[in-house]
C-alpha cells in the first residue's frame, strides 16, 4: 500500500471542517439549558486530574456551571489576579484538542497543558518538570491540522519563557525542550526510547503535539509543562510526581505566567 492512501494524509487543510466547537456548544447550552458565557482567560487541562481533585477537596475552586461540554466538568479559582478554569483528565491528543478547541471558542486566551511524563534523557532526574517546546509527532491528531512534518514547535514560545522563568522558583530541576508524543503509551519500545534519548527528547507524553498542531491552526495560545514522574524502562523505580504541594505549586507559578503573558499582549 502506497503511503498516500493512509487515510491519515489525506487531509485538505485548508478546507473548513463541518462540524464546529461552536456548534456543539450550542447544542450543550440548549440541552442544559445553560447560559452564554465565557470560560475564564487562563484554562489548564490537568490530563492526570489528580490536582483538580484534591484543590476541589480543599474547597479551593468552585465549579463552572456555564461550560458547555458533554465531555467534561471545569472548576475554577483565581491565580495571581487571574481567572482559572480547570479541565480534568483530557489525556491524550485527541481528547485534549476537543476540549482545547472549545476552550478557545468560549473565549480562553492561554491554554496550559500540565501532564505527567516518562523520563527519555537518563541525566533527568526524578520528579523534575519540562517546559515543551517541541514535540516528536508520533500521533494523529496533529495531521488534520498541518502537514507532515517529524516534530513541531511550540506555537507561544514566549509563554514557554514565562513559564521556565516562573517554575524555576518553585522547582530545583527543570528544562526546556523537546518531548516524544505517543498515542500508545504501552508501546514505547526500548528500540524507540534509545533512538529519542540519542537525539535529544527529555521526555514522553501524549498530547504537546497535538495542541501545538491545533494552537498553530488555530493561532491560539498554548503551552505544555510535564512534570516527569517516572523512568519508563525501570519497574522498579515508584512513580513521583513531587505531591500534592508541589503540583499546587506549579500551578501558582503557571498563574504568574499567564499573568504575565496575558499582561503583555493586551
Amino acid at each position: 500500500m502506497s503511503t498516500n492512501s493512509l487515510p491519515l494524509l489525506q487531509h485538505s487543510l485548508e478546507s473548513p471542517s463541518a462540524f464546529t466547537p461552536e456548534r456543539l456548544m450550542e447544542a450543550v447550552r440548549a440541552e442544559r439549558s445553560l447560559a452564554n458565557e465565557p470560560v475564564p482567560p487562563l484554562c489548564v487541562l490537568d490530563f492526570d486530574g489528580d490536582l483538580s481533585d484534591r484543590l476541589a477537596e480543599e474547597g479551593r475552586t468552585s465549579p463552572v456551571k456555564s461550560w458547555a461540554c458533554f465531555h467534561t466538568s471545569m472548576r475554577a479559582m483565581t491565580l495571581n489576579g487571574v481567572a482559572c478554569g480547570i479541565v480534568p483528565r483530557t489525556i491524550g491528543g485527541p481528547y485534549a484538542v476537543l476540549v482545547a478547541e472549545q476552550l478557545w471558542a468560549a473565549g480562553a486566551k492561554v491554554i496550559v497543558g500540565i501532564t505527567s511524563a516518562g523520563r527519555i534523557s537518563s541525566d533527568l532526574p526524578l520528579p523534575s518538570i519540562v517546559v515543551v517546546d517541541e514535540a516528536v509527532r508520533d500521533e494523529g491528531t496533529s495531521l488534520h491540522y498541518v502537514p507532515p512534518s517529524a516534530t513541531i514547535v511550540t506555537p507561544t514560545p514566549r509563554l514557554a519563557e514565562l513559564l521556565m522563568r516562573e517554575l524555576g522558583t518553585v522547582a530545583s530541576h527543570i528544562r526546556r525542550g523537546t518531548a516524544w508524543t505517543t498515542d500508545a503509551p504501552y508501546r514505547e519500545t526500548p528500540d524507540q526510547l534509545r533512538l529519542w534519548a540519542e537525539r535529544g527528547v527529555l521526555a514522553v507524553e501524549m498530547q504537546a503535539a497535538s495542541l501545538f498542531a491545533f494552537a498553530r491552526a488555530r493561532a491560539a495560545n498554548v503551552a505544555m509543562v510535564a512534570l516527569v514522574s517516572n523512568s519508563v524502562n525501570a519497574a522498579a523505580q515508584p512513580f513521583d510526581t513531587g505531591g500534592h504541594e508541589f503540583r499546587s505549586k506549579v500551578l501558582a507559578a503557571v498563574g504568574r505566567a499567564a499573568h504575565a503573558f496575558i499582561a503583555s499582549a493586551g
